[in-house]
């Protein structure tokens, strides 16, 4: 009796465990009877089908990336560049997309990828080269991530769109980074003639300066100095004119003092010479 109730309920077991299915939060799932969609709407739980006569398929809901092969695009000024770029995109109808892909997650992928890159081949040849590389990538990843029509055919969300890498072909590179150094060598050169004519002109303005306060300080000095000497008469003058005797005296006895400075001076005069005469008459005349 026991084997029997075991084997009732090993039975049920199976049985129950064919009629449910479980959903989780990770996934979208589309309940199919006898080979036509007839359900696409579960929440996360478990659930119940008809085994044999129905039958589910899971699709992964999370973000997924793409990493795409770089490819050649151009500008709008017929330019090639090579562009490298990712796009990271996640389910959104799930029966669109089983539609559109046939329940193939590669095929989607491929899907995507065709879409993605056409948005972008649109986007690069209404630029040019330099919009493109200089600071328009921010414009070309919001206008490619949000069009809505972009997904909405594979029933797809495309949340991002970034470009990883913007390069030009191997075989123009040469010839742009020789242009590049050209136009360097042009700035370089305008930038040393316009430094070269700064510095000439403010060598020029001090060395006017310069001669301007010299000419100055000269003329001043020179007044300076003719004052000074007319003072200087003026009061030789006075001094003179007070006691014309000391004056003499004075004057002699320094002509004295310049004359022999040393002891082989030699002068040849008469005894009797003015120049000795407060010699022979120290006194007043």
């Amino acid at each position: 009796m026991l084997p029997r109730i075991l084997l009732v309920a090993l039975v049920a077991l199976i049985g129950a465990s064919l009629c449910m299915f479980r959903v989780f939060e990770a996934e979208k799932v589309i309940l199919f009877q006898l080979g036509e969609i007839k359900r696409a709407d579960y929440t996360p739980g478990l659930h119940f089908m008809i085994p044999f006569y129905q039958n589910v398929a899971r699709f992964d809901a999370r973000l997924q990336t793409i990493e795409f092969e770089p490819q050649r695009f151009l500008t709008g000024e017929k330019k090639d560049v090579i562009v490298d770029s990712f796009v990271r995109w996640k389910i959104k109808d799930v029966v669109r997309f089983y539609l559109a892909a046939g329940g193939d997650p590669r095929r989607a992928q491929i899907l995507v990828y065709q879409k993605v890159n056409d948005g972008l081949r649109n986007e690069f040849g209404k630029r040019t080269l330099q919009e493109v590389v200089a600071g328009d990538r921010g414009a070309i990843r919001g206008i490619v991530t949000g069009t809505k029509d972009l997904g909405e055919e594979l029933g797809i969300e495309i949340v991002d769109v970034r470009l990883k890498r913007i390069d030009l072909p191997t075989e123009v590179n040469n010839s742009v980074y020789e242009r590049m150094r050209s136009e360097r060598a042009r700035v370089a050169r305008q930038n040393r003639a316009s430094g070269e004519r700064e510095a000439t002109t403010i060598r020029a303005d001090a060395d006017r300066q310069r001669t301007v306060i010299s000419a100055r300080a000269y003329r001043d000095a020179e007044i300076l100095r003719g004052e000074g000497d007319a003072t200087a008469a003026a009061i030789y003058a006075s001094a003179y004119g007070r006691d014309p005797e000391f004056y003499a005296f004075h004057r002699s006895l320094n002509a004295y003092r310049e004359s022999f400075t040393g002891q082989k001076d030699l002068m040849l005069l008469k005894p009797d010479s003015e120049f000795f005469r407060y010699f022979r008459s120290p006194g007043p005349r």
